[in-house]
This record gives C-alpha cells, structure tokens and sequence, in this order.
C-alpha cells in the first residue's frame, strides 16, 4: 500500500486498460482527483472489470468533501457502461459526475469514428 499523503489534482486522467484497470479502486480516484476522467480500452478484459472502476470513482468522488464537477469520458460503447450509467445517474448527478456520451463523427482520410470534443 502507499504511504498517505495529499490527493492530487489533474485537469486529465487516463485510466488504465486491460488487466492494469483493476488496479483503479476507490482509493485511487480518492487520491488522484480529475476533471475529466478518460475511459479507454475497449475490449474483452475492460469489460470484465469496468462495473467495479466505475463504482470505484463514485466512492471515491464521495470522499472528496468538496464540490468540483468531474466528466467521464469514455472511449468506446459498452452494455456496462450504459447499465451502471442508468442504475447510478442520481447518485453522479449527486456528486456532480457528468458522462459525456457522443453521437458525433469525424471523417478523416478514408476512416470514420465517433468523436467528443473537450475543453479546458
């Protein structure tokens, strides 16, 4: 376990994928405190452990003790996703956690993909 010490502030914050995103637990968003929190990786082994990050960052935005709106980003369409988000949206509106959903594209090249723009 680390030593106890001061969160620290970002204004950005990848979350880590694949089999790293288990490492992301309460004390976590406890200790790293984010504007935007991004949610990428979309494949088989994120899914398995995406419901427990996403609950971790509502207990953990719980213990901030102080009202600074936080933006989840994520990168990729999930089941999960959109179950925890129907299941929790009081209790994010409660601790001031925004999902950014987006039904926006990009065109570049040959290629097509969804898109959101952020700014700070």
């Amino acid at each position: 376990a680390a030593p106890q010490g001061p969160p620290v502030y970002v204004d950005l914050a990848y979350l880590p994928g694949s089999w790293s995103a288990r490492t992301v637990d309460e004390e976590f968003f406890r200790r790293v405190r984010a504007l935007c929190y991004v949610v990428s990786g979309d494949d088989h082994l994120k899914e398995g452990v995406l419901r427990p990050l996403l609950d971790a960052l509502l207990a953990g935005k719980h213990q901030w003790g102080i009202d600074i709106q936080v933006t989840l980003i994520p990168t990729f369409d999930s089941l999960v996703m959109h179950e925890w988000y129907q299941e929790t949206h009081e209790r994010q509106q409660e601790l001031g956690i925004t999902v950014l959903g987006s039904n926006s594209t990009v065109a570049m090249q040959d290629e097509t993909f969804p898109a959101c723009k952020v700014e700070f």
